[in-house]
Protein backbone atom coordinates (compact mmCIF):
# COMPACT_ATOMS: atom_id res chain seq x y z
CA UNK A 1 0.00 0.00 0.00
CA UNK A 2 2.83 2.41 0.84
CA UNK A 3 4.69 1.74 -2.41
CA UNK A 4 1.43 2.08 -4.34
CA UNK A 5 0.76 5.45 -2.68
CA UNK A 6 4.29 6.57 -3.54
CA UNK A 7 3.92 5.81 -7.24
CA UNK A 8 0.31 6.94 -7.58
CA UNK A 9 1.09 10.23 -5.83
CA UNK A 10 4.16 10.78 -7.99
CA UNK A 11 2.30 9.84 -11.15
CA UNK A 12 -0.46 12.34 -10.41
CA UNK A 13 2.04 15.16 -10.90
CA UNK A 14 2.88 13.77 -14.31
CA UNK A 15 -0.77 13.90 -15.34
CA UNK A 16 -1.21 17.41 -13.92
CA UNK A 17 2.16 18.64 -15.17
CA UNK A 18 4.84 19.99 -12.86
CA UNK A 19 7.25 22.79 -13.68
CA UNK A 20 9.93 21.31 -11.47
CA UNK A 21 10.14 18.16 -13.60
CA UNK A 22 11.48 20.08 -16.60
CA UNK A 23 14.99 20.09 -15.15
CA UNK A 24 14.98 16.28 -14.93
CA UNK A 25 14.08 15.87 -18.59
CA UNK A 26 16.72 18.45 -19.44
CA UNK A 27 19.38 16.12 -17.97
CA UNK A 28 18.79 13.95 -21.08
CA UNK A 29 18.64 16.89 -23.46
CA UNK A 30 14.84 16.85 -23.71
CA UNK A 31 13.47 20.31 -24.39
CA UNK A 32 10.55 21.97 -22.63
CA UNK A 33 7.92 21.33 -25.30
CA UNK A 34 8.62 17.61 -25.52
CA UNK A 35 8.97 17.35 -21.73
CA UNK A 36 5.42 18.69 -21.21
CA UNK A 37 4.14 16.08 -23.66
CA UNK A 38 6.06 13.27 -21.98
CA UNK A 39 4.94 14.12 -18.44
CA UNK A 40 1.45 12.57 -18.74
CA UNK A 41 3.00 9.38 -20.15
CA UNK A 42 5.46 9.18 -17.26
CA UNK A 43 2.67 9.86 -14.80
CA UNK A 44 0.33 7.26 -16.30
CA UNK A 45 3.05 4.60 -16.13
CA UNK A 46 3.75 5.44 -12.49
CA UNK A 47 0.06 5.20 -11.59
CA UNK A 48 -0.31 1.91 -13.47
CA UNK A 49 2.68 0.45 -11.63
CA UNK A 50 1.29 1.68 -8.31
CA UNK A 51 -2.02 -0.08 -8.96
CA UNK A 52 -0.25 -3.21 -10.21
CA UNK A 53 1.83 -3.58 -7.05
CA UNK A 54 -1.44 -3.65 -5.11
CA UNK A 55 -3.25 -6.25 -7.21
CA UNK A 56 -0.40 -8.38 -8.62
CA UNK A 57 2.87 -7.85 -6.72
CA UNK A 58 5.86 -9.80 -8.02
CA UNK A 59 9.58 -9.82 -7.30
CA UNK A 60 10.29 -8.49 -10.78
CA UNK A 61 7.91 -5.57 -10.23
CA UNK A 62 9.44 -4.70 -6.87
CA UNK A 63 12.91 -4.81 -8.41
CA UNK A 64 11.80 -2.44 -11.16
CA UNK A 65 10.12 -0.07 -8.70
CA UNK A 66 13.30 0.03 -6.60
CA UNK A 67 15.33 0.79 -9.72
CA UNK A 68 12.92 3.49 -10.88
CA UNK A 69 12.85 5.04 -7.42
CA UNK A 70 16.66 5.12 -7.38
CA UNK A 71 16.74 6.56 -10.89
CA UNK A 72 14.37 9.42 -10.06
CA UNK A 73 16.26 10.14 -6.82
CA UNK A 74 19.59 10.28 -8.67
CA UNK A 75 18.09 12.79 -11.11
CA UNK A 76 17.93 15.33 -8.29
CA UNK A 77 21.68 15.93 -7.94
CA UNK A 78 22.16 15.45 -11.69
CA UNK A 79 19.74 18.34 -12.22
CA UNK A 80 21.74 20.50 -9.81
CA UNK A 81 19.58 20.09 -6.69
CA UNK A 82 22.34 18.64 -4.53
CA UNK A 83 23.04 15.40 -2.67
CA UNK A 84 20.62 16.13 0.18
CA UNK A 85 17.65 15.85 -2.17
CA UNK A 86 18.88 12.38 -3.15
CA UNK A 87 19.37 11.25 0.45
CA UNK A 88 15.97 12.58 1.49
CA UNK A 89 14.33 10.35 -1.11
CA UNK A 90 15.95 7.12 0.05
CA UNK A 91 12.46 5.75 0.75
CA UNK A 92 11.67 5.96 -2.99
CA UNK A 93 13.90 2.98 -3.66
CA UNK A 94 14.63 1.65 -0.17
CA UNK A 95 11.11 0.49 0.68
CA UNK A 96 10.53 -1.49 -2.58
CA UNK A 97 14.01 -2.95 -2.10
CA UNK A 98 13.11 -3.89 1.48
CA UNK A 99 10.00 -5.71 0.28
CA UNK A 100 12.09 -7.57 -2.28
CA UNK A 101 14.53 -8.59 0.46
CA UNK A 102 11.58 -9.67 2.61
CA UNK A 103 10.48 -12.13 -0.06
CA UNK A 104 14.01 -13.36 -0.73
CA UNK A 105 14.62 -12.04 -4.22
CA UNK A 106 18.24 -13.16 -4.47
CA UNK A 107 17.45 -16.75 -3.53
CA UNK A 108 14.34 -17.12 -5.68
CA UNK A 109 14.43 -19.23 -8.84
CA UNK A 110 13.90 -17.33 -12.14
CA UNK A 111 10.34 -18.59 -12.60
CA UNK A 112 9.33 -17.17 -9.21
CA UNK A 113 10.28 -13.62 -10.20
CA UNK A 114 7.05 -13.23 -12.17
CA UNK A 115 4.87 -15.25 -9.77
CA UNK A 116 2.34 -13.32 -7.73
CA UNK A 117 3.40 -12.82 -4.11
CA UNK A 118 0.47 -14.13 -2.11
CA UNK A 119 1.84 -14.77 1.39
CA UNK A 120 4.44 -13.15 3.60
CA UNK A 121 7.22 -15.74 4.00
CA UNK A 122 8.19 -17.23 7.32
CA UNK A 123 10.68 -15.18 9.28
CA UNK A 124 13.74 -16.18 11.17
CA UNK A 125 15.23 -13.65 13.56
CA UNK A 126 18.18 -13.23 11.19
CA UNK A 127 15.95 -12.60 8.17
CA UNK A 128 13.79 -10.12 10.08
CA UNK A 129 16.95 -8.43 11.34
CA UNK A 130 18.32 -7.90 7.83
CA UNK A 131 15.08 -6.40 6.58
CA UNK A 132 14.85 -4.24 9.68
CA UNK A 133 18.36 -2.89 9.14
CA UNK A 134 17.46 -1.86 5.61
CA UNK A 135 14.35 -0.01 6.73
CA UNK A 136 16.32 1.68 9.52
CA UNK A 137 18.84 2.82 6.93
CA UNK A 138 16.00 4.20 4.81
CA UNK A 139 14.52 6.15 7.73
CA UNK A 140 17.86 7.46 8.99
CA UNK A 141 19.11 8.47 5.56
CA UNK A 142 15.85 10.20 4.70
CA UNK A 143 15.85 12.22 7.94
CA UNK A 144 19.50 13.20 7.54
CA UNK A 145 18.83 14.23 3.94
CA UNK A 146 15.79 16.30 4.84
CA UNK A 147 17.69 17.91 7.69
CA UNK A 148 20.57 18.69 5.35
CA UNK A 149 18.20 20.63 3.11
CA UNK A 150 17.59 23.02 5.97
CA UNK A 151 21.10 23.18 7.46
CA UNK A 152 23.24 23.25 4.33
CA UNK A 153 20.91 24.29 1.49
CA UNK A 154 18.56 26.53 3.50
CA UNK A 155 15.76 25.39 1.20
CA UNK A 156 13.24 28.24 0.85
CA UNK A 157 10.24 25.90 0.52
CA UNK A 158 10.85 24.61 4.05
CA UNK A 159 10.63 28.14 5.43
CA UNK A 160 7.35 28.67 3.57
CA UNK A 161 5.99 25.55 5.24
CA UNK A 162 7.07 26.64 8.72
CA UNK A 163 5.64 30.09 8.09
CA UNK A 164 2.27 28.56 7.15
CA UNK A 165 1.84 27.28 10.74
CA UNK A 166 3.36 30.33 12.43
CA UNK A 167 6.69 28.82 13.45
CA UNK A 168 8.73 31.61 11.87
CA UNK A 169 7.28 34.05 14.41
CA UNK A 170 9.29 32.30 17.11
CA UNK A 171 12.64 33.49 15.72
CA UNK A 172 14.08 36.71 14.34
CA UNK A 173 15.63 35.03 11.30
CA UNK A 174 13.71 32.23 9.46
CA UNK A 175 17.02 30.79 8.30
CA UNK A 176 17.86 30.08 11.94
CA UNK A 177 14.66 28.07 12.27
CA UNK A 178 15.50 26.16 9.11
CA UNK A 179 18.91 25.27 10.52
CA UNK A 180 17.61 24.32 13.98
CA UNK A 181 14.91 22.01 12.63
CA UNK A 182 17.41 20.60 10.15
CA UNK A 183 19.90 19.81 12.93
CA UNK A 184 17.08 18.21 14.91
CA UNK A 185 16.18 15.97 11.96
CA UNK A 186 19.81 15.00 11.40
CA UNK A 187 20.06 14.03 15.07
CA UNK A 188 16.80 12.11 14.78
CA UNK A 189 18.18 10.20 11.80
CA UNK A 190 21.37 9.31 13.67
CA UNK A 191 19.28 8.07 16.60
CA UNK A 192 17.32 5.74 14.31
CA UNK A 193 20.62 4.28 13.14
CA UNK A 194 21.95 3.79 16.66
CA UNK A 195 18.95 3.37 18.98
CA UNK A 196 15.71 2.47 17.18
CA UNK A 197 13.43 2.36 20.22
CA UNK A 198 9.76 1.80 19.50
CA UNK A 199 8.77 5.13 21.05
CA UNK A 200 11.31 6.91 18.85
CA UNK A 201 9.91 5.26 15.73
CA UNK A 202 6.35 6.29 16.61
CA UNK A 203 7.64 9.84 17.04
CA UNK A 204 9.38 9.68 13.64
CA UNK A 205 6.13 8.53 12.03
CA UNK A 206 4.20 11.40 13.63
CA UNK A 207 6.96 13.86 12.70
CA UNK A 208 6.94 12.81 9.05
CA UNK A 209 3.17 13.06 8.84
CA UNK A 210 3.19 16.54 10.38
CA UNK A 211 6.04 17.89 8.27
CA UNK A 212 4.59 16.55 5.02
CA UNK A 213 1.19 18.02 5.90
CA UNK A 214 2.89 21.42 5.65
CA UNK A 215 2.35 21.10 1.90
CA UNK A 216 -1.36 21.38 2.66
CA UNK A 217 -1.10 24.27 5.11
CA UNK A 218 1.06 26.28 2.69
CA UNK A 219 -1.34 25.58 -0.19
CA UNK A 220 1.30 23.97 -2.39
CA UNK A 221 0.47 22.83 -5.92
CA UNK A 222 -0.90 19.28 -5.72
CA UNK A 223 -0.50 19.31 -1.93
CA UNK A 224 -2.58 16.18 -1.32
CA UNK A 225 -0.50 14.19 -3.79
CA UNK A 226 2.69 15.45 -2.14
CA UNK A 227 1.45 13.89 1.10
CA UNK A 228 0.35 10.66 -0.62
CA UNK A 229 3.64 10.37 -2.49
CA UNK A 230 5.49 10.05 0.86
CA UNK A 231 3.60 6.85 1.72
CA UNK A 232 6.81 4.82 1.97
CA UNK A 233 8.30 7.35 4.40
CA UNK A 234 5.38 6.73 6.79
CA UNK A 235 5.44 2.96 6.35
CA UNK A 236 9.14 2.46 7.06
CA UNK A 237 8.89 3.25 10.82
CA UNK A 238 5.86 0.95 11.09
CA UNK A 239 7.81 -1.80 9.36
CA UNK A 240 10.69 -1.49 11.83
CA UNK A 241 8.28 -1.59 14.78
CA UNK A 242 6.65 -4.77 13.44
CA UNK A 243 9.96 -6.44 12.63
CA UNK A 244 11.32 -5.60 16.08
CA UNK A 245 8.28 -7.28 17.61
CA UNK A 246 8.85 -10.37 15.45
CA UNK A 247 12.51 -10.58 16.46
CA UNK A 248 11.62 -10.19 20.15
CA UNK A 249 9.00 -12.93 19.79
CA UNK A 250 11.41 -15.42 18.25
CA UNK A 251 14.05 -14.81 20.91
CA UNK A 252 11.89 -14.73 24.04
CA UNK A 253 10.51 -18.19 24.92
CA UNK A 254 8.50 -16.69 27.80
CA UNK A 255 6.68 -14.21 25.60
CA UNK A 256 2.99 -15.10 25.10
CA UNK A 257 2.35 -16.60 21.69
CA UNK A 258 6.03 -17.29 20.94
CA UNK A 259 5.63 -21.05 20.79
CA UNK A 260 2.64 -20.79 18.46
CA UNK A 261 4.50 -18.30 16.30
CA UNK A 262 7.45 -20.68 15.96
CA UNK A 263 5.14 -23.55 15.07
CA UNK A 264 3.53 -21.44 12.35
Amino acid sequence: MAVAAEFIGHGAFGLMGKQGWLAYYEVFGIGEDLAWRLMPVTGAVDIALGILVLVWPTRALLAYLAFWGLFTAVLRPLAGEGIWEFLERSYNFGVPLGLLLLWGGASASPRLWLARLREVPRFTAAHAGRVRWLFRAVIGTSLVGHGGLGVFDNKPLLIVGYESVGLTRLVDDPQTLNELIGLFEIGLGVLVFTFPATGLLWFVLAWKLCTEMLYVTMGAYGAVFEVIERGSAYAAPLAVICLTSIIAGTRDPERPGTQNYRER
